[in-house]
């Protein structure tokens, strides 16, 4: 598994960045979880998973912005 690329999820809607939003933050604590209670996990994962989540949350959050300029706009 190579680091997310962010190229990789320009192309999803809205509703797409949210649902996969919701389920990163899932495997993250999953993944903490594991390393808590000491089972077997590949450390590489977490940092991934965080990369993955910030994208995500960058780009939704460019999204909304850019919505709120143009409403603003429009006004």
């Amino acid at each position: 598994m190579s680091l997310p690329q962010f190229t990789d999820i320009i192309s999803l809607s809205n509703t797409e960045i949210s649902e996969a939003i919701i389920e990163t933050e899932n495997e993250l604590f999953h993944l903490r979880f594991k390393k808590a209670t000491r089972q077997t996990f590949q450390s590489h994962e977490i940092r991934h998973t965080k990369r993955r989540l910030a994208q995500l949350k960058t780009l939704l959050t460019s999204r909304l912005e850019n919505l709120e300029q143009k409403e603003e706009i429009n006004k």
